[in-house]
């Protein structure tokens, strides 16, 4: 029989094909500790297994649905890559998936991510990873395993790609939005964003191009940051703050602002008949959007569909329950303001 570990004269590699496959393994063992950081209750968040296995009953469920979300970073990526700031984008890789699930009043419980590059780099991938731990432990989510792809020929340079899956539990009595229970005059409850989060970073990217401004300019909107560093800033998780006035029958529904803005998502979470009546004039525009606007010229229409405009999740409450939840997102540290209501159409 043909011993194949002896190198075949003039053979090719997997390494001369551009995979290094002893970097992958080496990765996987700098992320060991950092997946280990975020166990919880039902996951143990161990890494080099086929699958990850999660006990719902181990974590408190009775009678659950699963919830499924998946996204990206989207071109805020090209911020990170080209000023070498990795730290970052993996905080924001799970908070545009966790997020979502607090929409349908899932609780966060495990996370995968896919990394793809042309050529593994062990420590840019490393603080990728990091970020993403961060981000889990965050939302109280196990970080159980994922996916790293070395493609030469796929990505240019240093380029690399993220993508997130997120799984979470709601019991079958909690699930939002609750449009049977909506009603005219609920009262729409803005949260406040960290800033432009992960949307619309293709428009944001023009405008600084149009601007003459360099990543490592002094951001003309926030004082003592350059400009990658405050276009950088992760997307809240709101996990904490929002699953109590979930668990407490608080709240009628909640809208991420992703993409789309304020325009096209809170509509995903209304019933039919009745619409987002938002007060334009509630909240003040925060200084990196009216940059925004101002630079790139920017109709208040557009920006509306484009960004979340300082607001980064809207809930739905009764007239009843608007204070107790305002409260309770104010203790949480949330900056949190009535936006609006619902109206008949």
């Amino acid at each position: 029989m043909t011993d194949r570990h002896v190198p075949v004269p003039g053979g090719l590699t997997y390494a001369q094909a551009g995979v290094d496959i002893d970097a992958g393994d080496a990765l996987v063992e700098a992320i060991k500790p950092l997946a280990k950081s975020t166990r919880r209750p039902g996951a143990e968040a161990s890494l080099g297994g086929f699958g990850a296995l999660f006990d719902l009953k181990a974590a408190g469920f009775k009678d659950p649905l699963i919830v499924a979300t998946t996204d990206g970073v989207g071109t805020k990526l090209k911020i990170a890559i080209e000023t070498g700031r990795h730290d970052r984008v993996g905080v924001d890789l799970v908070a545009m998936c966790v997020n979502d699930l607090l929409a349908q009043g899932a609780e966060p419980l495990l996370f995968l991510d896919y990394y793809a590059t042309s050529k593994l780099d062990i420590a840019v991938a490393t603080s990728v990873v990091a970020g993403i731990a961060e981000g889990c432990r965050q939302a109280g989510a196990a970080l159980v395993g994922g996916e790293t792809a070395e493609m030469p020929g796929m990505y240019a340079g240093g380029d690399y790609d993220l993508a997130g899956f997120s799984l979470g539990a709601v019991e079958r009595d909690r699930v939002l939005p609750d449009l049977d229970g909506q009603k005219a005059g609920d009262v729409l409850i803005g949260i406040g964003s960290s800033g432009p989060h992960s949307n619309g970073y293709s428009m944001i990217r023009k405008i600084v191009e149009r601007s003459g401004l360099g990543w490592d300019a002094p951001a003309p909107f926030a004082t003592g940051m350059t400009l990658a560093e405050a276009l950088l800033a992760p997307t809240r998780i709101y996990v904490k703050s929002i699953l109590p006035l979930i668990r407490g029958q608080l709240i009628k529904g909640g809208a991420h602002i992703t993409g789309g803005g304020l325009i096209e998502n809170p509509p995903r979470a209304i019933a039919e008949g009745l619409h987002a009546k938002i007060d334009w004039n509630a909240w003040p525009l925060p200084p990196v959007f009216a940059w925004l606007q101002e630079v790139g010229g920017v109709s208040d229409h557009e920006l509306r569909r484009t960004f979340n405009c300082g607001v980064g999740f809207i809930l739905i409450a009764s007239p009843e329950h608007a204070p107790a939840v305002l409260e309770s997102l104010l203790d949480a540290g949330e900056d949190a303001f009535v936006i609006g209501e619902l109206a008949a159409q």
